[in-house]
């Protein structure tokens, strides 16, 4: 078998086992979410339920903060996105940053996409996103809000590098030489 053959069965494997690990991933329960008081980049008080604008679905990437190059990376690939994500669902990015931190900092990065500051709800913990010891962990929740005005967690995934979220890995793994050290930074 040539190696293009291989190469061939190996992504059709990908794509499938991928493609159950969606399907799964939506068969967890939903669960019921509050109607959390978050910031926006201004400072202003913002009920999740606002976060949907016109839309019953709602993206909402968790990132770790301005101190997170990870999360910046995921963040600056997103930035992108927006339009394209925001004609099918809402999408919010939000961060435990304090609003005046949060808004800084993506305005240094030219982010054009909604913030919210979750400081100091519990809105991460509550969702998985932060851990015991008071760090987070990044990724990403799907939610739905109902014709009743409840919202309803559908589906999460982690972020983590190597991950489906951000394609920078998929280029870096086609370059001839490998980096194992390489980390995002901040500025190059």
């Amino acid at each position: 078998m040539t190696i293009e053959k291989q190469i061939a069965e190996l992504e059709a494997e990908e794509i499938a086992i991928k493609e159950k690990l969606y399907r799964l991933r939506k068969q967890v329960p939903r669960f019921e979410v509050q109607d959390y008081l978050l910031h926006d980049r201004e400072g202003r008080p913002i009920h999740l339920h606002e976060l949907f604008d016109k839309h019953q679905q709602l993206i909402l990437v968790h990132n770790m903060g301005k101190s997170c190059p990870y999360c910046t990376l995921w963040a600056d690939g997103l930035n992108g996105l927006t339009a394209h994500l925001e004609n099918r669902a809402a999408f919010v990015v939000a961060t435990p940053d304090p609003h005046p931190i949060m808004n800084d900092f993506a305005k240094s990065r030219n982010w054009t996409f909604k913030m919210v500051s979750t400081a100091p709800s519990t809105l991460k913990k509550d969702l998985g996103f932060e851990l015991e010891d008071g760090s987070y962990y990044p990724g990403v929740s799907t939610m739905q809000m109902d014709e009743h005005g409840k919202i309803w967690h559908i589906a999460k995934a982690y972020f983590g590098p190597g991950d489906d979220f951000c394609a920078l890995w998929y280029l870096f793994d086609l370059l001839p030489v490998e980096d194992a050290n390489w980390t995002p930074k901040f500025q190059y």
